[in-house]
């Protein structure tokens, strides 16, 4: 018996403690829609992107030309020369290897450009988000916008456009997912 009400209060204390717990949440990827400075870093890191991809593909194309004359000289070629040119095709792949190691890397140019422009947008969203917290009392905010699974979100507990104004936006709800 005694375990039973044990039990029974335990279950009660628990439901009382999880329901004394404010959570509100927010999606951060329409609040970084928000932000110019975000939509402009973002533009720019999808150009740098681009024209560096292109590099590559124009590398690649390089080394299929000289490859194709390869395939085509090669019955002509002496061993020396064979060598000579097949060295050559495996030294301008290496060199596009670590070209496209360099900027889109773990680490490479690419990422820390996007540390050099987001990072700052990210901080003053986090910041946003920690003062939203500290003045409404809440005890956990989760992101709507990232990995965490939310089957069910009551609507009056999003904070994203407080969040918005906060940061000295309007919110702009066409801008939602």
């Amino acid at each position: 018996m005694k375990k039973v009400i044990f039990v029974i209060s335990l279950i009660v204390a628990s439901v009382t403690l999880a329901s004394a717990q404010r959570l509100a949440y927010v999606d951060s990827e329409y609040i970084l829609k928000h932000i110019p400075e975000y939509t402009t870093a973002q533009k720019q890191l999808d150009d740098l992107s681009t024209k560096w991809q292109a590099e590559v593909d124009k590398q690649y194309e390089e080394i299929e030309k000289l490859y194709q004359a390869y395939q085509n000289d090669q019955v002509l070629l002496n061993e020396d020369m064979r060598r000579r040119r097949e060295d050559e095709i495996v030294n301008k792949e290496k060199q596009v290897k670590d070209f496209q190691r360099q900027k889109f890397g773990f680490e490479g140019d690419l990422y820390k450009e996007r540390i050099r422009l987001i990072q700052p947008v990210q901080d003053r969203v986090s910041k946003a988000i920690q003062e939203l917290a500290k003045s409404e009392s809440l005890d956990l905010i989760l992101d709507k916008g990232s990995e965490v699974a939310i089957l069910f979100a009551n609507p009056s507990l999003d904070k994203s456009n407080d969040i918005i104004t906060k940061l000295g936006l309007k919110p702009n709800p066409s801008l939602a997912n």
